[in-house]
């Protein structure tokens, strides 16, 4: 069983890649779970907020979350923001996680934009819809020191990224059962 921690900047590409993922990963007969950042914000965390404790607290439900998943699933996938580094190892510690960073710049996420926050982070302060917590933007995101992968989907389609990221998972997997 593996634990695959998604970092990455809202838009970025990380449920994109764990969906993508999926079916080529079963069509290999292993089973896999997608645990959703956006998801369980609605779920189980809705009680948190986005201070920087609320949003440890809500990495950490997940973490526990995916671990909980492991007699049923080989490869469990955790797709969210996850900003900061310390909760990151935590995971890594804790679960032997390995850190995916999903990286794309930020020129790219502001054309992407899918849920309209780039746009409401860079309004001016004073105006109604403002949103002054996007992570990236006008809140912190701390790179990853020391990811086990890196992919950079500014500029590949999507179905690179997935490729990369597909030929990553079985070369992990491969060398942890052995």
């Amino acid at each position: 069983m593996m634990i695959i921690q998604l970092t990455g900047l809202s838009g970025a590409g990380k449920s994109t890649l764990a969906v993508g993922v999926k079916p080529l990963l079963e069509k290999q007969s292993l089973k896999v779970e997608i645990i959703d950042g956006d998801v369980y914000r609605k779920t189980l965390c809705k009680d948190l907020g986005f201070s920087k404790e609320d949003r440890m607290e809500n990495i950490r439900r997940l973490g526990e979350v995916a671990w909980s998943f492991k007699n049923r699933a080989d490869i469990i996938m955790i797709a969210a923001i996850n900003p900061f580094e310390a909760i990151r190892n935590e995971l890594k510690e804790k679960y032997g996680t390995k850190t995916i960073w999903v990286k794309c710049e930020i020129p790219v996420l502001l054309k992407r934009d899918t849920k309209g926050l780039y746009k409401r982070a860079l309004l001016h302060d004073e105006h109604p819809d403002k949103l002054f917590n996007l992570t990236g933007v006008n809140d912190t995101y701390e790179v990853p020191a020391s990811p086990d992968l890196v992919i950079d989907t500014s500029g590949e389609p999507a179905s690179q990224s997935v490729l990369t990221f597909y030929e990553f998972l079985l070369r992990s997997r491969a060398s942890y059962l052995s």
